[in-house]
């Protein structure tokens, strides 16, 4: 008689354990069309980066939109709550491994200034930078309305897991169709990485989902709560959700893989599981134009109770525009990253990101 099981486990992918396949037609890398677009914007890359505040400052924003992609910054860190911030990211970087989490949870203690948010939005849009910016789902009421009326082009509401129903005895939370009637500019929502949380999320109106829950390298969820899904894996299921959506409703609602990207063989494996843009931290934060110094922390490192991240030692490996469109010399597929990203749509005979969807991808664990 066989013994019954409690249940069956669903085997799960990460980027190392697929491969694409070649085409059967090649294409030039230059005639490929890598461009997204999100709402009334259309971005010449399709990569976002990511609301952290190692990686994105006005400066950061404003270079990266030149570049042709969308950086978010984060309306709820250093960037909001210290008017000069030097001495603050100096400190940041020169702590000990040992005392860096317990610094963090004091410099993030500080009050958020509602005039920080409007001044950091201001400075990027004056130098006609298209500006997204980045809310967790408990302060989204009270700073969506400041930071829309400082002129914000893209809104992201962020948290490590969010959905579309939230129980809490405490207040009402957030209703995202409302906040959809409330602005005018696209809204991502993240993050997720199921294709039933997707669908639900989907359904309240928004624009595009972010997929991605422990896979960062500056994060420790899966160390600390045990959750995650492996990169592939979520976003096979959440690229299904939407295609369920469009089918349904006429709508089509982007999925931006968020987290565990460290290459440009990554990258592609990303888009060919379903992605329509990627949002990239670590990579970034490697930019002579970051602000981390050569270091990289999570959102959720600085949490006061259960902090759930870890400062890494990245480096400063290259100005901006080297790590997105080269020319490099280096072969770890960490720099040129559009570049590779060109190169395997060619390979694959791809000409647009949506027939990059459609690209055969194996398993063959490396």
């Amino acid at each position: 008689m066989p013994q019954p099981k409690f249940r069956e486990l669903v085997r799960t992918y990460g980027f190392d354990e697929v491969a694409l396949v070649p085409g059967d037609i090649t294409i030039n890398p230059d005639q490929t069309d890598i461009s997204f677009a999100l709402g009334n914007f259309t971005f010449s890359i399709p990569i976002l980066a990511s609301a952290m505040d190692a990686v994105v400052d006005p400066s950061f924003a404003i270079k990266f939109s030149q570049l042709g992609g969308l950086a978010v910054l984060n309306l709820e860190g250093v960037q909001t709550r210290y008017e000069n911030l030097d001495e603050i990211l100096d400190e940041i970087a020169q702590t000990p491994e040992t005392e860096v989490t317990s610094l963090l949870q004091k410099i993030y203690s500080q009050p958020i200034k509602e005039k920080l948010i409007s001044d950091r939005i201001g400075a990027i849009k004056q130098a006609g930078a298209i500006c997204a910016a980045s809310i967790t789902p408990a302060n989204t009421k009270r700073l969506a309305p400041i930071a829309k009326d400082a002129g914000i082009d893209v809104l992201v509401v962020q948290s490590t897991v969010t959905t579309a129903r939230h129980i809490s005895k405490s207040y009402r939370g957030l209703i995202l169709p409302e906040l959809c009637q409330m602005t005018s500019a696209p809204i991502i929502v993240g993050n997720c990485c199921s294709y039933s949380a997707t669908l639900e999320l989907m359904q309240t109106g928004i624009d595009a989902i972010l997929v991605g829950v422990g896979p960062g390298a500056a994060c420790t969820t899966r160390e600390v709560i045990g959750v995650g899904v492996p990169q592939i894996t979520a976003t096979l299921d959440c690229a299904a959700a939407r295609e369920a959506y469009l089918k349904e409703n006429g709508k089509y609602v982007s999925v931006i893989t968020d987290g565990g990207i460290r290459t440009g063989g990554d990258l592609c494996k990303a888009f060919a599981a379903g992605a329509d843009a990627v949002m990239l931290g670590s990579p970034l934060a490697q930019a002579t134009e970051a602000p981390g110094r050569g270091y990289h922390w999570g959102m959720s490192h600085s949490h006061p109770a259960l902090p759930r991240g870890t400062r890494v030692k990245v480096g400063t490996t290259a100005p901006l525009e080297q790590i997105l469109f080269g020319p490099t010399s280096v072969t770890d597929g960490t720099q040129n990253l559009v570049g590779a990203l060109r190169t395997s749509m060619g390979v694959c005979g791809a000409r647009t990101i949506k027939e990059m969807h459609k690209v055969k991808m194996i398993i063959a664990p490396a």
